[in-house]
């Protein structure tokens, strides 16, 4: 989530036969029963892990990407025509950048017309990104690294912090001339960036300026000094990338122990075939439960893996087998479907703390053009705008991004009736000058959902003298027309290099988001 910030100082293609067509596109929606499924204990562990070992925004979707596959979801390509692939009570999912993902069921009942339950997060978190030459001369012995800050990552909670390395590494193959992407991770602490201590005064004081004083150290220099001491001007140089007198190549122009280091991760012997790569920072702390009973959850990258993982997790629970709380069985590709006449979505988002303006980010066509590609599918000739605008009009959407738990040393920073407080529930997030999606209408509808689900919520609003947050919610909505409502799960330390949530938040994101996917259909048709 985008932090707070105080007032103060379209393609067409084939389609199917039009036998896949059902007859009538009115929504076929059963009385549902309350749902007791979901442990909420039983994802705290599982949690912890996932924040600990996947900590780049490319080793989060790739861990999610098996999950879902380890679920029977068949993963699809952009590329590809889907109109012969998908089928009813099918699961898929697909990847952009390799950094989003979307994610999706079709019931065995689905009919083009019929709505989407969705849920939509972020998957990224505030890092360090090594520079396109991150590269730096030698400073007072130390080998240091050109990085930069991605949102608002770089401040204060960086310093004297165990950092690792790692992102995705792009290499030719040597005998098919191909590119492959190969994901890494240094596990051990090769980074730091220290601060001055208080002894010096005035120069340690303060916010440290991000470009001078902000700068990693990963090692130190063996030569033996010069003696030489280079003025500014002697450090200015071409920035080249490739080609030139000095035959400069992607890796001469990085930090030669990085490049030693991640050749040996990834058994590279030809240094040369490293065409290029995204590299960042994260803190490499192993999440972990706190508090007295273990109440707490301690960890980096909280904003937002919290709300992306409960989602996913609940798409999973919500088409499995015995997650059949809102229909009869019938027809379908397989035992998990649980007969439903809508599509169930996740959609994980890239580049939430930087606006979203990417291919990968939530303004961009990702979601349109998969919910198209869908529906397309199975309107067999019928399809056009008046199916899609359809489509759009019976569905609904949970944006799902982490919101500010009551911190009770800053008390007078929050309204005192909304404050939420961590293992408790969902928190529906409002604001009177539309960052937030949230309306009479969409609370009305969660609340019912909520109820179905044996789930509590809580509510946010940041005071009137303090400036709202964003998320993907307004963005999504406005571009579709999708009713919708931000709601997500609360935490401490917000932009935080280490934040903290409940040991329960996770389940209790779970049971939430499950409950919708399973009663959705059966809610909304009190709202028609």
């Amino acid at each position: 989530m985008t932090k707070n910030i105080p007032l103060r100082p379209q393609a067409s293609g084939s389609t199917l036969d039009q036998a896949r067509q059902p007859e009538s596109n009115a929504p076929q929606a059963t009385v549902p029963k309350t749902d007791t499924s979901v442990d909420v204990s039983a994802y705290t562990s599982p949690f912890l892990a996932f924040l600990t070992s996947h900590p780049t925004v490319y080793h989060a979707v790739e861990a999610i990407s098996s999950r879902l596959e380890s679920h029977g979801f068949t993963k699809l390509s952009e590329r590809d025509s889907w109109v012969v692939k998908l089928e009813r009570g099918g699961k898929y999912f697909f990847e952009r950048n390799g950094s989003g993902m979307i994610a999706f069921t079709v019931g065995g009942n689905y009919k083009s017309g019929n709505g989407a339950a969705i849920v939509a997060s972020h998957v990224d978190a505030l890092t360090a990104k090594l520079k396109p030459i991150s590269k730096k001369p030698t400073s007072a012995g130390y080998v240091q690294l050109g990085v930069a800050p991605y949102a608002g990552a770089l401040n204060q909670t960086w310093m004297d912090r165990d950092l690792g390395i790692g992102g995705r590494v792009l290499i030719k193959n040597s005998k098919t001339g191909k590119i492959d992407i190969k994901l890494v991770q240094l596990g051990w602490p090769v980074a730091r960036i220290p601060t001055l201590a208080p002894h010096f005064g005035i120069p340690a004081e303060g916010q440290a300026n991000k470009e001078t004083r902000m700068v990693p150290v990963i090692g130190l220099d063996d030569s033996k000094p010069s003696g030489h001491h280079s003025t500014q001007e002697d450090g200015w140089k071409p920035s080249l990338v490739s080609g030139g007198e000095d035959n400069v190549t992607f890796t001469t122009t990085q930090a030669p122990g990085l490049v030693k280091a991640i050749a040996s991760e990834l058994a590279i012997e030809d240094t040369s075939t490293i065409v290029n790569w995204e590299l960042e920072l994260f803190d490499l702390q192993p999440a972990q439960l706190g508090g007295l009973n273990k109440e707490f959850i301690f960890g980096g990258r909280i904003d937002d893996r919290l709300c992306a993982y409960a989602a996913i997790e609940a798409l999973v629970a919500s088409s499995s087998p015995q997650s059949s709380t809102s229909h009869e069985s019938g027809g379908g590709k397989d035992d998990d479907d649980d007969g439903s006449g809508i599509l169930k979505i996740v959609g994980l988002f890239d580049d939430e703390e930087i606006g979203s303006q990417l291919r990968q980010g939530a303004k961009s066509n990702f979601l349109p053009t998969a919910i198209e590609r869908i529906v397309e599918a199975f309107a067999g000739t019928k399809y056009g705008s008046n199916v899609l605008s359809q489509t759009y009009a019976n569905s609904f959407l949970i944006s799902a991004d982490v919101t500010h738990a009551v911190n009770p040393n800053y008390l007078g920073s929050y309204l005192e009736d909304h404050s939420p407080r961590l293992n408790t529930g969902i928190v529906i997030q409002a604001d009177s000058n539309g960052h937030m999606t949230t309306d009479s209408i969409s609370t009305a509808l969660l609340h019912e959902i909520a109820s179905r689900s044996n789930s509590t919520l809580q509510v946010f609003q940041i005071r009137n003298d303090s400036r709202s947050g964003g998320t993907v919610g307004p963005m999504l909505s406005s571009i579709t027309g999708i009713r919708a409502i931000d709601a997500g799960l609360p935490q401490l330390s917000m932009h935080s290099i280490r934040a903290t949530t409940g040991s329960k938040d996770p389940g209790i994101g779970v049971r939430l988001f499950k409950g919708f996917f399973d009663h959705y259909e059966a809610v909304d048709g009190d709202f028609r």
